[in-house]
C-alpha cells in the first residue's frame, strides 16, 4: 500500500534541515516502555488535537512465507479485524465447532490427495462438497463487519492494515478518550486470532493476486522483475503463488502467526493527545499476559552474486514498458544515501536527468524515472530504472538513452546546484511524512524496527548531507553495472503469434 500526507503551507516555513536542536526537542515528546514479555511501545505526545493514531508494526512478510505457503503472511493480515470469540459472531460455541469441523474435513481431503494415483477422484468431490457446506454453515454465524462497526462508532477512521516483503502494518485513527478501546480490542486479536471467514479471504486474497498480478500489464511485469532480478530469495514474490494460496489452511495461518507474532517482535505506538503514563498503565493492563514466545527464525537464503545481464520479455496487447534494474546492497549500507540521491537526481519529477531528456527533449518516452530501490531496506534489493515508450518509439531506443545516461553519471559529476536542489526534494519529503500522527506513528515504527532507534528518521538527514557528487559517480560506477542488471519490456505480440 501506498500513503500519502499532504504537505500544509504551514510546513512550507519548517527548516528543511532537522538539526540536532529539533531531535533534542522532538525527544521530550517520546516516551519509551518495553514490557517484561518483549512488546516495544512509543508512545508521541502531539496534544494539538484530541485525536490519537494507533499503530502496531509486525517485523514479517512476505519474505517470511514458507515454501508452498507463499501469500500466508497477507493472508494472517486479513484475519486481524474480522473480531474475537465475543465480537464478530451471533454464536461463539457453534462457529468454533463448525470451523475445527473444516479443518477435519481439509485434513481428510489432502490426504485423499497425498495417495496420489491411489487417491479416490469420487472421495474428493464428496469431501468438497461437505467442506463447503461447513464453511457456509461458520459463515452464517458471522456478525459480518462487526469489529469495523465498533471503532466507527467509536469515532475511529482510516482502519487499515498492509503486507509488503518485510513487514506488516495495522492501524487507524481514534478520539483520545477512545483509546482504551483499542488497547482492548487489539489485544483480545493479538492474544487469541480467530480465523474467522478465513476460506472466504482466501478467494479475497485470490482475486488481488488475479487483478493486480495477472490481469494487470505492470503487474505482470512487476512479477516478471522480481522473478526474474531473484533467483533464490523470498523476496522474489511478495504477492504468493497462486496455486499456493488456492490451498492455505487457516491451521497453517495459525501456525505461522504462533511463530512470528511475538511480542519482540512487534512494535506498537501511539502518536496524538495521550498521556504516556496512562498508555503505560493500559499496556501493562492489556498487554502483560501476552505470551513471550521464541524470537522467530531470521531468512537465512542469500541471493547468489549475479554473474551477467538477465533479459525477459513479455507479449501483451497493452502499452509497452521497460525495466531496467541493477543489484544494490540493503538500506542498512553506507552507500544507501548516495543511491537515494543519485536515483533522485536521475529522476525527481520534471526536472529529473531522465525525464527531461527522455521525455521532453527527445520525445523518447511518455513517462521515465528511477527508484532508489523498489524492493525494501532489510534485504539487498534493486536500483530501479523504468520507462513506457512514446507512440512511435521503441524499447530499444529507450534502452539505449537510459544506457547513455547510466555513462555518464559514471563519468561525470552531477552539477552541485542539482544535487542541492535533489537534497532539499528529499527534506521535505521526510518532512512530509512527519506532517500528521498517522505519518509520525509510521514512520517511528519503521525506524525502529528497521534500525532498532526511531532517531535515524532524524540522523538520517545528516547521512544525506554528507553526499558528495564523487559519492554519486562511485555509486553509479559500484553498481549500474551490466553484470548485475536484469532487464524485462514488454512488447506487442506479432501477428499470427498464439495467445
Amino acid at each position: 500500500m501506498k500513503h500519502q500526507w499532504i504537505l500544509r503551507t504551514a510546513a512550507l516555513f519548517v527548516p528543511l534541515c532537522l538539526g540536532a536542536q529539533n531531535l533534542r526537542d522532538f525527544e521530550k515528546r517520546v516516551t519509551e516502555f518495553t514490557l517484561p514479555n518483549g512488546l516495544h511501545f512509543i508512545v508521541l505526545q502531539r496534544p494539538e488535537a484530541p485525536v490519537v493514531s494507533v499503530l502496531t508494526r509486525v517485523d514479517v512478510g512476505g519474505a517470511n512465507d514458507p515454501a508452498g505457503k507463499t501469500g500466508i503472511a497477507h493472508m494472517f493480515e486479513h484475519m486481524a479485524f474480522k473480531g474475537t470469540d465475543s465480537l464478530g459472531t451471533t454464536n461463539w460455541l457453534a462457529e468454533k465447532k463448525t470451523l475445527d469441523e473444516i479443518e477435519t474435513i481439509y485434513d481428510r481431503i489432502e490426504a485423499e490427495k497425498n495417495k496420489g494415483p491411489r487417491g479416490s477422484k469420487e472421495v474428493i468431490e464428496k469431501l468438497e462438497k461437505e467442506v463447503k457446506a461447513a464453511i457456509d454453515k461458520a459463515n452464517s454465524f458471522v456478525d459480518k463487519e462487526a469489529y469495523s462497526r465498533v471503532v466507527s462508532l467509536n469515532g475511529g477512521v482510516g482502519m487499515n492494515a498492509g503486507t509488503g516483503a518485510e513487514s506488516t502494518t495495522y492501524f487507524y485513527s481514534l478520539p483520545s478518550n477512545r483509546l482504551e478501546l483499542w488497547f482492548l480490542l487489539t489485544s483480545q486479536v493479538f492474544k487469541n486470532p480467530i480465523m474467522r471467514e478465513f476460506y472466504k479471504e482466501r478467494d479475497v486474497v485470490r482475486e488481488e493476486r488475479r487483478m493486480r498480478a495477472e490481469s494487470n500489464p505492470q503487474g505482470k511485469m512487476v512479477q516478471l522483475l522480481l522473478q526474474t532480478t531473484f533467483l533464490a530469495h523470498p523476496q522474489r514474490n511478495i504477492i504468493g503463488w497462486a496455486s499456493d494460496i488456492e490451498n492455505l489452511r487457516a491451521k497453517e495461518a495459525l501456525e505461522f502467526y504462533r511463530k512470528y507474532y511475538v511480542p519482540s517482535n512487534m512494535v506498537m505506538v501511539i502518536a496524538g493527545d495521550v498521556d504516556p503514563k496512562e498508555a503505560k498503565r493500559l499496556a501493562d493492563q492489556y498487554f502483560s499476559t501476552l505470551p513471550s514466545g521464541t524470537p522467530p527464525p531470521r531468512v537465512i537464503t542469500e541471493e547468489p552474486k549475479q554473474e551477467g545481464e538477465r533479459r525477459a520479455v513479455i507479449d501483451t496487447e497493452s502499452q509497452p514498458m521497460l525495466f531496467m534494474a541493477y543489484k544494490r546492497p540493503n538500506g542498512f549500507h553506507p552507500d544507501d544515501a548516495p543511491l537515494a540521491v543519485l536515483a533522485s537526481a536521475l529522476a525527481s519529477g520534471r526536472t529529473g536527468v531522465i525525464y527531461k531528456e527522455m521525455v521532453e527533449q527527445k520525445k523518447l518516452a511518455l513517462f521515465a524515472a528511477a527508484a532508489s530501490n523498489f524492493i525494501g531496506e532489510k534485504y539487498p534489493g534493486a536500483f530501479l530504472m523504468y520507462s513506457v515508450p512514446a507512440v512511435g518509439k521503441s524499447i530499444e531506443e529507450n534502452e539505449k538513452a537510459l544506457e547513455e545516461i547510466i555513462n555518464r553519471v559514471k563519468k561525470e559529476k552531477i552539477e552541485e546546484n542539482v544535487i542541492r536542489r535533489v537534497k532539499t526534494q528529499i527534506r521535505a519529503g521526510l518532512i512530509r511524512g512527519l506532517d500528521s500522527n498517522m505519518g509520525m506513528a509510521m514512520q517511528l515504527a519503521e525506524n525502529y524496527q528497521l534500525y532498532g532507534d526511531w532517531r535515524k528518521m532524524f540522523t538520517q538527514i545528516d547521512e544525506l548531507e554528507k553526499v558528495t557528487a564523487a559519492d554519486l559517480m562511485r555509486v553509479a560506477n559500484t553498481y549500474l553495472v551490466d553484470s548485475g542488471r536484469t532487464v524485462v519490456y514488454s512488447r506487442t505480440p506479432k501477428k499470427g503469434d498464439s495467445k
